[in-house]
Formats: structure tokens, C-alpha cells, sequence
């Protein structure tokens, strides 16, 4: 074989194993949605469109940033809480990517929303779909001082017109990173935490997070499914004029 036809045949192969490595690099592809079935047509809200462009910048935000266990005594609009929900978990391409990183596009994170004083939205218990933007009631009626109760009572949670509460379904990410999977969960938790928080901030609005609660006392709360571990609250409600 002389020279030239070595050489093409090399750069052939080269080429070869560069896209069979960039396709073992790209990841599982993002689940459609958040893993669950189509929600039922009763006791669905959906939530209006979220926005991708604000006044305020990721550097003032972060600069901004404080946690804040005060709340005016206004309620949240629908606006706001979408908002807030779609910073936490919302799907941010077609391909099912979401706001926050997830391992191997696993999304185990669930998210919901504990309701007391939002306008057009009925006190409840609601589950956010995250590929649907909208929200599933699961328990009808204000929660925020059961909630409150399952969370050594600080005050914050039954004071803040909503909770948002992070939770997760270890499984759908251990079973493919086993026990270092959980490390991988937390992180995730943590990804869209923060995301609440600079959210909040962006909008005028104030959040905290509490992660000292009764965890059989919050799943009893949200009637959580026996594979879903809470993680997080985050009550978010304005923030009084001068007070932080």
C-alpha cells in the first residue's frame, strides 16, 4: 500500500473513533417530562408561561441573594409560583433538558408545591409536571401548619403563602450509579435549590432552606409515594419593605 492511501485510510479511522467517542461522551438522553403519566383532566392548573428574560442579572442576583425567613403578608400570584417551580425542575428544551443538571439525565428530583395563599390557585397540596409546566393537586385545603408541625416548627413555613418542597426518587439514579448515586441526588437537590434562590431574588421575591424537618411527618403531609424521600423546603413569599 503506497503512502497516500495509508494516510487516507488513517484519517478514515481517526474520524471514526472521534464520533464514536463523542457519542459515548453525549449522555442518556433526557427523559420526555419527569417520568410520570399524563396527568389527569380534574384537579390540573396549568401554570402561565414561564419567561426567560428578566430586569435583573445573574450577578445582582447572586450578589443579592439572602435567606429570608420573614414574608409580607401578601399572597404569591400564579405568575410567580410557575416562575419559581419552572427555576427549580422546568424542561428548558424538546429534548426534556432541564434547568438544573441531572447524572446520566436521570432527573429523580419531584417537586411540589404546598399552597396557601395564591391567587388563582385553591389552598392545596400540588404536584408540579414539569414537561407540562402545570400542576396536579394531590390534597385539597391549606397544609402550611401541618407542614410547619413536620418541620420543628419554625414558623416561616406556615407563614410564607407557598412551600416549595424538593423531593426525589433515589432509584431512577441508583440503579444505574448504585450507592454513589445518592451523592449524585444530593447535588441535584442542591442544583435546583439555588435555583429557587436567585429565581426568588430575580422577581422580588424571598425564600430559605429548611432542612430540618420529620421526614415521615412531610411525606405524610404531601402523600408522597413510598419511593419519594423529601429534601428540601422552601417557602417563598415577598419580602417585607426595609426588613432585610
Amino acid at each position: 500500500m503506497d503512502r497516500k492511501n495509508h494516510r487516507t485510510i488513517s484519517v478514515a479511522v481517526a474520524m471514526l473513533a472521534v464520533a464514536v467517542l463523542a457519542a459515548g461522551c453525549a449522555g442518556t438522553p433526557a427523559p420526555d417530562g419527569n417520568n410520570t403519566p399524563a396527568p389527569p383532566s380534574e384537579g390540573a392548573v396549568t401554570l402561565p408561561e414561564p419567561r426567560t428574560e428578566g430586569d435583573v442579572s445573574v450577578e445582582e442576583a447572586l450578589s443579592a441573594r439572602r435567606s429570608v425567613r420573614v414574608y409580607a403578608e401578601v399572597p404569591l400570584t400564579l405568575d410567580d409560583a410557575g416562575q419559581v417551580l419552572w427555576a427549580a425542575q422546568g424542561v428548558t428544551d424538546d429534548r426534556g433538558y432541564r434547568t438544573a443538571p441531572s447524572a446520566g439525565g436521570l432527573y429523580p428530583l419531584e417537586v411540589y408545591l404546598v399552597a396557601g395563599s395564591v391567587m388563582d390557585l385553591e389552598p392545596g397540596v400540588y404536584h408540579y409536571r414539569p414537561g407540562e409546566h402545570l400542576l396536579v393537586q394531590v390534597d385539597a385545603g391549606d397544609r402550611r401548619a401541618a407542614l410547619q408541625a413536620a418541620a420543628v416548627n419554625q414558623t416561616s413555613v406556615a407563614d410564607a403563602p407557598a412551600t416549595v418542597v424538593i423531593a426525589a426518587v433515589p432509584e431512577r439514579t441508583t440503579a444505574k450509579y448504585g450507592e454513589r448515586g445518592m451523592r449524585y441526588v444530593s447535588m441535584e437537590a442542591g442544583h435546583a435549590a439555588e435555583n429557587v434562590y436567585l429565581q426568588a431574588e430575580a422577581i422580588d421575591l424571598a425564600t430559605v432552606v429548611i432542612g430540618a424537618f420529620d421526614e415521615d411527618g412531610v411525606r405524610e403531609v404531601l402523600a408522597l409515594p413510598e419511593n419519594t424521600t423529601p429534601l428540601y423546603l422552601m417557602p417563598v413569599g415577598r419580602p417585607v419593605p426595609g426588613d432585610n
